[in-house]
């Protein structure tokens, strides 16, 4: 299967990136520069703006898959959904399905029902301009007619280990028995090829967690 991850450098693309050459896929990476100081071996890596409709059409028809698992800089939030419209519109173009790793914002609390944007034990202030451009981008993705799946992480999302194990929810956030609702960075791209190689049939937004 031929890969793009479109946010290749980043925290989630590189392990996406890594995991589905791991497992014998065609994988290419993007980013803006093109550049990362820690290569990823194996994997071509190119310059491409999620905003430029060229770069996405091009992309588009020369890939099975796209992944797109950009985050914006602080200040840059706004910026979140013109990107995943310009990728959803190439795919859509193109018969092509994108599978977002997106933020734990538009996740529902399973007692109360509400967004975790909106329940401080999982966003606190600091945080809510970023799960807000999460929710801004699901709800863009609702609206729009490609074939796409989005991945809400848990409310922590970090570099760890991989060991292959997860849970796997719809959208509501899973939380441990010890209150936290937390995943390594390394398995997340496991559930997310997972997740490119085998669809759950009707499920459109999910989440995985320990």
């Amino acid at each position: 299967m031929k890969i793009a991850v479109i946010g290749a450098t980043g925290m989630a693309g590189s392990r996406i990136a890594r995991e589905a050459d791991r497992r014998g896929h065609n994988v290419s990476g993007f980013s803006r520069s093109g550049w990362t100081d820690t290569p990823l071996a194996g994997i071509s890596l190119a310059a491409a703006d999620a905003t430029d409709p060229a770069a996405m059409d091009r992309i588009a028809a020369q890939h099975d898959v796209i992944v797109l698992a950009t985050r914006p800089d602080r200040g840059t939030e706004n910026e979140v959904g013109s990107q995943l419209i310009t990728v959803l519109d190439a795919a859509l173009k193109a018969g092509r399905r994108v599978v977002v790793i997106g933020g734990a914002g538009p996740l529902r609390i399973p007692e109360t029902g509400q967004l975790v944007i909106d329940d401080p034990r999982f966003v606190p202030p600091q945080w809510r301009a970023i799960a807000q451009s999460s929710v801004d981008q699901f709800n863009a993705c609702v609206a729009h007619a490609a074939d796409w799946t989005y991945l809400s992480p848990p409310a922590l999302f970090e570099p760890g280990t991989r060991t292959g194990a997860y849970r796997r929810g719809a959208n509501h956030i899973l939380i441990d028995a010890n209150g936290e609702s937390r995943i390594s960075a390394e398995d997340l791209a496991v559930a997310a090829v997972d997740d490119i190689e085998k669809p759950a049939p009707g499920l459109r937004h999910f989440t995985v967690a320990y």
